[in-house]
This record gives structure tokens, sequence and C-alpha cells, in this order.
């Protein structure tokens, strides 16, 4: 399958989920509050964020295949790694909302006909598999469509909690399971809304990627013979599948600086998958004290203002 073919495929995947996960909202909603079940009403806030997930996912997957422009010479990429985030902080809000309605039922618990709860959920179950299902292919290199194929699997699983609560409430009459569920719900939420929340914040402050670690790189172009130093070194990803390098390597004078960058490059390369970087050949550094070549100069230059400041 073609980029393209699968792009338009994956697109219209999410349309479709969409429209079904829209149903579920509204039959869960619904039940949820004639039937006073706070675990149904939970199920159907947790399913409104993941409507919200994949509205983003759907919205930044278009974005991302905008082509650069003088504006955005990146591109969208970063569209999706946004929607990630903002979809991930909605989910961990939503959850503190459950648990303090949750909490508050537990107090003060309300009658709950279990059987249509464990009706409504069953359907609720079955829609959001289907959708997870829809979704697997797309979610193994994209970290927008993994969130939302995540929160409808974890849709799948909490709905399950449901029905499993409502029949329980139909055998013994404990109407405290209700609440009951819609907290362990919240765990589901949190478990799978952090990670994605911390791998997102993670990239948009320029982190560097999981599993590359900077002194190592560093090590690594100096041990190639005719490198004097590297500094300056920066590694971060535009999205998880666009890392970016950016170096001053100071090489030996008497070397041939094309041989030694193609060297470096290849290097790089084959040792941390890292295809794209720019790197600036010196023979001496070019100022010491220029602070974009060491950029704990502003961090210094910050605390030395600050000390300057707290004197006067």
């Amino acid at each position: 399958m073609t980029a393209l073919a699968s792009y338009s495929h994956l697109r219209s995947r999410l349309k479709l989920a969409l429209a079904l996960n829209a149903v579920i909202i509204a039959a869960e909603f619904i039940g949820g509050w004639v039937l006073n079940s706070i675990g149904l009403m939970s199920d159907a806030g947790h399913n409104l964020v993941d409507q919200g997930a994949l509205f983003l996912a759907l919205y930044a997957h278009l974005l991302t295949a905008r082509p650069a422009s003088e504006t955005r010479t990146f591109g969208y990429h970063r569209a999706g790694i946004v929607a990630a985030f903002l979809n991930s902080f909605i989910l961990l809000l939503t959850a503190l909302g459950i648990a303090f309605v949750g909490i508050e039922r537990l107090f003060q618990p309300v009658p709950v006909d279990g059987g249509w709860v464990m009706a409504v959920a069953g359907v609720s179950f079955a829609a959001n598999l289907g959708i997870a299902f829809l979704l697997q292919r797309g979610a193994t290199d994209d970290l927008n469509i993994r969130s939302a194929f995540w929160h409808m699997l974890g849709d799948a699983w909490v709905s399950l909690g449901v029905i499993v609560s409502g029949g329980a409430i139909l055998l013994t009459g404990w109407t405290i399971l209700d609440p009951l569920i819609s907290l362990l719900i919240v765990a589901v939420i949190l478990r799978g809304a952090w990670p994605i929340f911390q791998e997102s914040m993670d990239i948009l402050l320029e982190s560097t990627p999981p599993g590359i670690r900077v002194p190592h790189v560093a090590a690594t172009i100096e041990s190639i013979p005719g490198v004097n130093n590297v500094h300056d070194l920066h590694i971060w990803a535009v999205e998880p599948r666009l890392i970016m390098l950016t170096s001053h390597v100071t090489i030996d004078p008497h070397c041939s600086p094309l041989e030694l960058l193609q060297l470096i490059q290849n290097r790089i390369t084959a040792e941390f998958g890292i295809k794209h970087m720019t790197i600036q050949l010196e023979t001496e550094c070019c100022d010491p004290d220029d602070i974009h070549c060491d950029l704990r100069k502003l961090t210094e230059q910050h605390d030395e203002t600050h000390i300057f400041a707290h004197h006067h």
C-alpha cells in the first residue's frame, strides 16, 4: 500500500471511528442519566474525551500531510504532538472530575438498575473494541493515532468493567459498586493518559529522544581520528519519527573536511539512526564566550543577573 493510499485509508477509518463513538457517548450519557449510574456516565465522559482525542487525531493527521512552507519550515509534523498533549491533559482533568463525583457517591449511594446498565455498557464495549481494531494499523508508528487507539482499547475494558458491576448490582443489590467502578475507570484513564502526556511534553520541550544519550553521541564523534572536540551539540525530535541533530565539531586543520564530514555523518546514522543533521566543522572554536556555543552560558548569565539584582 502506498503512503498516500494508507494515509487516506487511515483518514476514512478515523472518520468512521468518530461517527461510531458519537453514538456510544449519546447512548451511555442518556442511559447513565436515566438509570442514575455514575459508572455509565463516567464511561460516557471517558468516551467523550476520546471523541475529542479522535477528532484531534484526525485534524492533526490532515495537518501533518500538508507540505512545509516558508513560515512552517518543518511542515505540520508537530500538530499531532500538540493534539496528543492536549488530549492527554484533558483526559487527566476528566479523571479528576470523575474521581470527585465517584467519591461523593460512595458516601451517598443512589439506587441503580443493574440490568439496564449491563445492556448499555455491552453495546459500548462492542463498539469501542471495533473502533480500536479500526485504528490498530496506524497506531504502530504515529504517537497521535496510538493515543487514540489506546483510548479506544481502554474504553472497551472500562465498558467491560461497567458490565461486570451492573451484573453484580443485579445479583447483590450493592449500588456502592457503581461509584467503585467509576474510581477504577479513573485509574484506567490515568494509566493510559500519563505516558502520552509525558512523551508529548518531552517532545514539545525539545528533550533528547529516549534511547539517545548526548554524551554517548559526543564521545562517538570525538573517537573519529581528526576530530578534536564536539560542542554545541543538540538532539531533539520534531515528532518521534523525525530526529534532528546539530553540532559544532572542531577538527585537525590538516584533515580533509569533506571526507571527515562524510565519516561523522555515516557514523551517527549507523549508530543512532539519526539521518537529519547539520554539522559545522571548525579548525578552532568560533567564539568560546558565545552563548550559542554553550547553552549553559544562558543559565549562568541568568544566575549572574539574578545575583546582581538581589544585591541591589
